[in-house]
């Protein structure tokens, strides 16, 4: 598969995409005439009510399904009509997820959950696994299960998995969807570390902090992309955000003591 990932600064482009579902006898038009691009290094945010498609456009995105109509790019390269095989191809080895209910291994350790992509892809990367465990904040947890980490804690698990194969996209769909405030700022702040570092983001999410200090917002409704909105005028941080960048353990551990 050939893609050229340094050479092309457009991540992601999209012409027209359109998304169709058949329900019975019924055609469900999840995406219409969707059309955007995602430079390297943006941090967009996806916004819109419940069913205004944001999940189907994420997945289309991911390469976890096909259109049925446009055109769509990843790096360079045209996706919309790649098998099966060569989709899973490419998710695997350019694309990181991140998912609101976690998808943690219960039985597996915080090491072994991070490691996960890394077996799949036939890689041993232990020294990248112990860099990521402490970038997130769990070296005191990584032999720890599931069930033994707060809910800011497992996403955090997810964040790391997700960037184990070096991916060049990161997606996240409702990441702080199942987390209370404290902790969803912890992950906010995590996601702005990794944008200043150069990973492009694409996050579809209700959480207006989290929309707010991305690069650029594409509103969805019924389907249809209705507005590209830029980054509000910066805020002056607060003392509690301007000590959380650069993310420290310490301060994730702060933040995990205080929440339920």
């Amino acid at each position: 598969m050939s893609i050229s990932p340094q050479g092309n600064r457009t991540v992601v482009s999209a012409v027209a995409l359109g998304k169709v579902y058949q329900r019975g006898r019924e055609q469900v038009r999840a995406l219409e005439n969707v059309t955007f691009q995602v430079q390297r290094g943006e941090f967009i945010a996806v916004i819109g009510p419940s069913g205004s498609g944001k999940s189907t456009l994420l997945n289309l995105v991911g390469c976890m399904d096909a259109p049925t109509s446009g055109t769509f790019q990843l790096l360079g390269r045209p996706v919309e009509h790649l098998t099966e095989q060569e989709r899973t191809h490419l998710r695997r080895e350019h694309i990181g997820f991140v998912f609101q209910h976690f998808g943690l291994i219960p039985t597996l350790t915080v090491a072994e959950n991070v490691s996960l992509p890394a077996f799949f892809a036939r890689r041993r990367l232990d020294q990248r696994v112990d860099e990521l465990v402490e970038k997130v904040g769990l070296s005191h947890r990584r032999n720890h299960r599931p069930h033994e980490l707060s809910g800011g804690e497992m996403q955090r698990v997810a964040i790391a998995r997700a960037l184990v194969n070096s991916p060049q996209l990161l997606l996240a769909d409702e990441p702080t969807g199942n987390l209370d405030s404290a902790t969803g700022e912890a992950v906010i702040v995590l996601f702005r570390q990794l944008q200043a570092e150069g990973l492009t983001l694409v996050v579809a999410t209700h959480n207006p902090g989290l929309a707010a200090v991305a690069s650029r917002r594409l509103r969805l409704m019924d389907g249809k992309l209705v507005t590209e909105e830029p980054r509000e005028p910066r805020r002056e941080r607060s003392e509690s955000e301007n000590q959380a960048l650069p993310l420290s353990e310490e301060s994730l551990l702060k933040t995990d003591i205080a929440s339920p």
